[in-house]
């Protein structure tokens, strides 16, 4: 029974309206099996909570926050890997949309550049062939292999 509650409780706080502090707004470009967008939206964030919030014509389309779980508007909250396995590829580590969208290393910083302005990562194996680029004002994740783009650049 204690452990229902402590889930419960993690359930209800993961999708609970959060105040963030850290509003962006984004170019977003997404292509992936079930999302294909590209437009203006915004990118908050509180620590690690995050909210991405999609719009096109100037009307919110989708809404996705990541904190212990994965919250689409229309799907309803899931794991991180759920959502990978759902929405990118399931081989994805579970931490890596969020750390895209914080742009932190992905992998555990496998393969970890330091450029001028920012960094750059190409991981391959026989799942992914992953270039993840990141500097001051955009950042750029694609998976040549899956077929999936992840772009967020400043609209200034």
């Amino acid at each position: 029974m204690k452990y229902f509650l402590v889930a419960l409780v993690l359930f209800f706080s993961a999708c609970s309206i959060k105040e963030y502090s850290h509003t962006q707004s984004k170019i977003i470009i997404i292509k992936s099996p079930k999302i294909k967008f590209a437009d203006v939206g915004y990118l908050r964030n509180l620590n690690d909570a995050i909210e991405l919030e999609l719009f096109m014509a100037g009307k919110s389309i989708k809404k996705i926050t990541i904190n212990h779980l994965v919250c689409v508007d229309e799907e309803g909250c899931m794991s991180k890997s759920g959502f990978n396995e759902e929405y990118l590829h399931p081989s994805y580590p579970t931490e890596l949309l969020q750390n895209i969208l914080l742009a932190k290393p992905i992998y555990n910083s496998k393969n970890f550049l330091k450029t001028e302005s920012g960094f750059v990562q190409k991981i391959q194996n026989e799942d992914v062939n992953i270039k993840y680029e990141v500097n001051l004002k955009t950042i750029f994740f694609k998976d040549k292999k899956n077929n999936i783009i992840l772009k967020f650049k400043e609209t200034k």
